[in-house]
């Protein structure tokens, strides 16, 4: 991998022979677990502008219609998270002369109060190519990391570092995008979604692709011309994207006579009998779908790098391999420009593992054919430095194969996105979706993810519970390992449902390895026999905390929210009641104090004496801890006595009646202006 400085410059061809589709990795910690950015990508011409608004990509326009930009969203990372982008440099424009990559923040916010701001660049095969870290930044709210920029037939990186003051705002403007602000036309223009929905949800919902962006209002006094007459301001801000569909989040009402009249399926999954005929008829839904809704086969094979191009699908294909032929469960193949990606696919449903010695055949297999990946589907979801199977890579060859992993939960994660939040072209293509999820949701399908903490489970907790168990012990890593693995499902479980980005906070010592954040963590689990996780929500006023008391069997699901700044005390006592009244009777709710913790009680009790919060010697208060208590699933599984459904159902309960009642704080002004409309 090259390092890169400030300033300098590379051409990819002379760091891979395959970079016709690259990934731009920006990555950022936080100690604290706080602080946050987006990603954004930025079409430029010959003249270092835009051709119009729509070459801008950000969190509401996430991809182009010719493949050639592609934001694939945050994954968690050992300390903090980083967000790709697929870049597929031969759909680029020709008249496209630079792709510039760059992040900004929001609010108050400032790079300087983040950690290991970095930028990485990756070939199709996975390989990271170069790498360049900003050390130097500071009250910036928006940074240009990096850009790609032809010279003649070959694209080179340079490496940028400038940052903004001016936030997102100042960015866009100097790449000539036409930034304008709210204003009270908008509010009399009539809405534009392209199917009604039958009522609105409780629940806030990101902005659907193809909302019209409006960014932080134009600085006072600059005027427009006077030979230009007003419009209306929605017909002058740019589009993002093309209206799309989703679907109502609500279904109409049923025709049916009575509820025991079953609503004909384009997958049935009731008559699965045994695991095979779950796997074959998992793969073959999954693949068909993916061929036939182009947003979501590209959504899900971008990550691997493939390109943006026509898309087939195979099952159950016999390839020679030695003696014995090997069938492997599916084959991905995308053309473009008269070039084919290849990608074997295996499949395991029903919590079976994947075997490595059937991995590693495919593996030989693609390397001696020439195809580009193998992708693994199963219920397990992937960590971090704790790979699935054991494979053995062999270094003499030159081709090279690389081994990716998608879990079926992220599967469902992006079809919920894609019909309930961001939009698909058609309507057709909305329902083949909905059949999808609905088929993977499907108690007999297989396919519901993550569904089993493990044969440690029930010794660790026998050993919690009889003070037996020791540190290092291994069985205490592994229910570390199974609890991330169930807090990941957790995140993309709950942003598919709210189209807001969920992910779990990592803190740990900078540099650290994975494998020693979650030995640390084992051994305080066998100290305090609890298991801890914190999930960061777009919107949430602060980090929803998760507490597993192996001991008392209990759950705790809390949120810490800040006093506001110049109220009484009292009065923000008050103030939070009223917030909270529609909020469950048994809600704790304490108070923090400057020096230590004060008075605390559940809703009933303080809702008629609110002064009971405020603390008795006088000290400042600086914020309220709000919690939820319920019992623990006992067994290792997901049954509804299962420890795993009782976390998913806290998790729920406590967003639903609790965070959805109070105010977000610091919000995108964009999301915001778009989720109102």
């Amino acid at each position: 991998m090259q390092e890169m400085t400030k300033g300098s410059n590379v051409g990819l061809a002379a760091l891979s022979e395959d970079t016709g589709s690259v990934i731009v990795s920006l990555s950022w910690s936080s100690a604290a677990g706080e602080g946050d950015a987006d990603v954004s990508v930025l079409l430029l011409g010959g003249n270092g502008k835009v051709r119009s608004d729509a070459d801008f990509f950000f969190y509401n326009n996430p991809a182009a219609a010719d493949g050639s930009v592609q934001l694939l969203g945050k994954t968690p990372t050992n300390s903090g998270s980083e967000d790709r982008i697929s870049l597929d440099l031969t759909a680029v424009p020709l008249d496209v002369e630079r792709v510039v990559v760059a992040a900004s923040q929001y609010g108050d916010s400032r790079f300087g109060e983040l950690d290991d701001l970095r930028l990485t660049l990756s070939d199709r095969a996975g390989e990271t190519l170069l790498g360049y870290s900003i050390a130097d930044a500071g009250a910036e709210s928006a940074f240009l990391f990096g850009e790609l920029y032809r010279r003649g037939e070959e694209w080179k990186f340079r490496a940028i570092g400038q940052g903004y003051e001016t936030g997102l705002e100042g960015l866009a403007t100097d790449f000539g995008i036409d930034v304008d602000g709210e204003s009270d036309d908008d509010a009399a223009l009539p809405e534009e979604s392209a199917l009604t929905a039958a009522s609105e949800a409780d629940l806030p919902r990101a902005p659907v692709a193809g909302t019209v962006v409006a960014l932080p209002a134009q600085p006072a006094g600059e005027a427009r011309p006077a030979d230009v007459a007003p419009t209306p301001t929605r017909a002058r801000r740019p589009r993002t994207a093309k209206k799309k569909v989703t679907l109502p989040s609500v279904e109409k009402k049923s025709l049916a006579e009575n509820d025991g009249w079953k609503r004909a399926r384009l997958f049935p999954a009731g008559s699965l009998k045994s695991d095979k005929e779950r796997e074959v008829r998992a793969t073959s839904v999954l693949l068909s779908v993916m061929a036939e809704v182009p947003e979501f086969g590209r959504r899900l094979t971008a990550a691997f790098g493939a390109p943006a191009g026509r898309m087939q699908t195979f099952t159950e294909v016999s390839l020679p391999h030695g003696d014995t032929p090997k069938r492997p469960d599916g084959v991905i193949r995308v053309e473009r420009a008269g070039k084919l990606w290849t990608a074997l696919v295996e499949t395991k449903t029903n919590g079976n593992p994947l075997r490595s010695e059937q991995v590693q055949n495919y593996l030989d297999i693609a390397a001696r054919r020439g195809y580009e990946a193998v992708i693994t589907l199963s219920n397990d979801v992937a960590l971090e430095g704790r790979p699935l199977v054991q494979i053995k890579r062999d270094g003499r060859r030159k081709h090279k194969v690389t081994l990716w992993h998608l879990s079926w939960a992220e599967v469902a994660h992006q079809a919920q996105m894609l019909i309930r939040h961001e939009g698909v072209g058609t309507a057709a293509h909305a329902w083949l979706l909905q059949e999808l999820l609905h088929y993977l949701q499907h108690e007999n399908s297989g396919c519901h993810g993550f569904q089993n903490m493990g044969p440690a489970w029930v010794p660790v907790r026998n050993g919690i519970d009889r003070e037996t168990l020791c540190r290092g012990d291994e069985r205490a890593v592994a229910v570390v390992e199974s609890w991330e693995r169930l807090i990941r499902q957790v995140c993309l479980r709950l942003g598919g449902e709210l189209g807001q980005k969920a992910l779990p906070v990592q803190r740990g010592k900078r540099g650290s390895d994975p494998g020693s954040r979650r030995s640390l963590l084992a051994d305080q689990l066998c100290d305090d026999g609890r298991l801890t996780a914190e999930l960061r929500i777009d919107g949430a006023p602060g980090l929803l905390a998760i507490t597993a008391d192996l001991r008392t069997g209990k759950l705790r699901t809390s949120l810490d929210i800040p006093a506001p700044e110049g109220s009484y005390p009292l009065t923000s006592v008050k103030r939070l009641l009223r917030m909270l009244a529609k909020a469950p009777a048994d809600l704790h709710v304490e108070t923090l104090a400057e020096e230590s913790n004060g008075p605390r009680g559940t809703l009933e009790r303080l809702r008629p004496e609110p002064a009971d919060l405020l603390p008795k010697d006088g000290a400042r208060i600086t914020g309220f801890r709000l919690s939820l208590f319920k019992g623990m699933g006992a067994t290792r599984g997901s049954a509804e006595s299962g420890f795993i459904r009782s976390v998913d159902e806290a998790v729920d309960q406590f967003y639903a009646s609790v965070i959805t009642h109070l105010p977000s704080f610091e919000r995108h002004p964009a999301r915001e202006t778009a989720a109102s409309r």
